[in-house]
């Protein structure tokens, strides 16, 4: 098992700035790859960002160049730098961790953190 939790969202103004973390405790050897997802209001979970555990990176569109996502390996922790937020990245961020047992694949989610972006 794999918990995860999620700090740092919260209320900020358009063209601000906030960073989120993600914690990772339990069977954390597990993990393959790691991702940011975002659930808006009346919209489905989206991919945001995920970087493997070779810190390779992906990003969507949306938030090229706007959003940094790194991983500190050794603390077991996840980020997500993200710079010149617009209203439209208002949602419910989550953290998602993707493990390999046995050959099998399980995700695991945070309860995730609202970001807020006033317009």
């Amino acid at each position: 098992q794999v918990q995860l939790v999620e700090s740092g969202g919260g209320l900020v103004q358009a063209g601000g700035s906030l960073r989120l973390s993600c914690a990772a405790s339990g069977r954390t050897f597990t993990i393959n790859s790691m991702s940011w997802y975002r659930q808006a209001p009346g919209k489905q979970r989206e991919l945001v960002a995920g970087i493997t555990s070779g810190t390779s990176t992906n990003y969507a569109d949306s938030v090229k160049g706007r959003f940094t996502i790194s991983r500190d390996n050794a603390a077991n922790t996840m980020y997500l730098e993200m710079n010149s937020l617009k209203p439209e990245d208002t949602a419910v961020y989550y953290c998602n961790a993707r493990a390999m047992v046995t050959l099998r694949e399980y995700d695991y989610w945070g309860q995730g953190t609202q970001v807020t972006v006033s317009s």
